[in-house]
């Protein structure tokens, strides 16, 4: 994981706030992090959107309560752009806790917001900030699904053969028939001649992708079941499964964020951590 001191965490920050003196109050102690090595302040969200056009960003912090686009609308814009960037919301009112929430948000501060209060939630996207894994097969669930081999980030040709990879590690193992990973991933479509052919091509080419990185035996396909070979894996999932106190701490609400039904498995882990946390 990238280290919390300046030396070993770099990151873009925007602050977002239609309050210019609560904006340049904030930024001011952005500057004072040694994480942050730039901050842009707006008071104006359509003006920080069309910042981000040219610019990247690695953590934002928003204002929730906003004239024309409030806080919640301008994270899931940001997001659509870049995905990985840590979101902090920021409100004087606790009832938008919820809904900050299911926003998936990394952080939630309350107004006025003290520098202690910045300093841990930055830290904490920082830690997030992970570096290039040394085992050979590693598996990212917090947050944005993703699998690294040797280090290196696995492309897959097509989106939905990497939900169908994240689904099946999802699965932790269990065989499933085709039908399912249909219901899964395309909810509630009808499931006829066309879309069965079509999940062929979705499942051959998950297999063409595992093989040319090596790694297809982690895909293992039965007597018409698919499943993943979880004892091949480094996963933060399956650690966490196993109470394994560093897995529990790094989970903060986040799961697969890119598919609905990693919301179920979501619950499930929110009250795993309640009860083991």
């Amino acid at each position: 994981m990238c280290a919390v001191t300046g030396e070993g965490c770099h990151m873009r920050a925007i602050c977002v706030d239609d309050a210019l003196p609560i904006m340049e109050d904030m930024t001011a102690m952005c500057r004072q992090l040694p994480q942050i090595t730039s901050v842009t302040g707006f008071t104006r969200p359509r003006e920080a959107l069309e910042w981000l056009e040219t610019h990247s960003v690695d953590i934002a912090l928003l204002d929730i309560d906003m004239p024309d686009i409030d806080g919640l609308l301008l994270a899931r814009k940001l997001k659509r752009k870049y995905p990985d960037a840590a979101v902090i919301f920021l409100s004087a009112f606790e009832q938008f806790a919820i809904q900050a929430i299911r926003q998936r948000a990394s952080g939630y501060l309350l107004k006025p917001v003290s520098l202690e209060d910045l300093r841990e939630e930055v830290e904490y996207a920082c830690s997030n900030k992970k570096a290039r894994p040394s085992k050979h097969i590693v598996v990212q669930t917090f947050g944005n699904f993703e699998i690294f081999v040797d280090g290196e980030t696995l492309s897959f040709r097509r989106v939905k053969s990497k939900e169908l990879l994240a689904y099946l590690i999802d699965r932790n193992g269990s065989g499933v028939t085709r039908s399912d990973i249909f219901a899964a991933l395309w909810g509630d479509s009808i499931y006829d001649r066309s879309r069965q052919k079509y999940l062929d091509v979705i499942i051959r080419t998950l297999r063409d992708t595992l093989k040319n990185a090596g790694i297809e035996e982690i895909l293992e396909i039965k007597s018409g079941l698919l499943r993943i070979r979880p004892e091949l894996l480094d996963c933060d999932l399956y650690h966490f499964l196993k109470n394994e106190p560093n897995a529990v701490n790094a989970y903060r609400g986040e799961y697969m964020q890119a598919y609905e039904w990693a919301m179920f498995e979501e619950a499930f882990l929110d009250s795993f951590k309640l009860e083991h946390g």
